[in-house]
């Protein structure tokens, strides 16, 4: 027997709601049936990760995420752009060691960084 990294779970108070703009941001599908309450973002050819699912919880989100995302691109100015286009709100750029990202917050402010790459 062997266990394998299947999916992501994020709580939501929308589910439908973050699910498309995750499926949007990484250009995946939202499965058939996602609702307020459900929602998974396919990953269909596992090199492109994890399934993301999305569920939603009574309480708000008041700090920290549970979980917090890495994206990294070869456009990194084109998807700054275009996540910003796709509702994602800029909280923080950063340039360390040759290294270079910004942090951003999703629809329900779950943030999650873009890395150049």
């Amino acid at each position: 027997m062997s266990t394998t990294f299947f999916g992501a779970s994020f709580d939501a108070a929308d589910a439908a709601r973050v699910a498309q703009f995750w499926a949007a941001a990484l250009d995946r599908p939202v499965a058939d049936g996602a609702d307020e309450h459900d929602a998974v973002v396919e990953a269909g050819d596992p090199s492109r990760g994890p399934r993301l699912a999305f569920h939603k919880v009574p309480e708000a989100k008041n700090t920290k995420n549970r979980f917090h995302p890495d994206l990294i691109t070869s456009d990194y100015e084109g998807e700054r752009e275009r996540l910003l286009a796709l509702g994602a709100t800029k909280l923080n750029e950063v340039e360390r060691g040759g290294a270079r990202w910004t942090t951003f917050a999703d629809v329900e402010g779950n943030e999650f960084d873009l890395i150049a790459g």
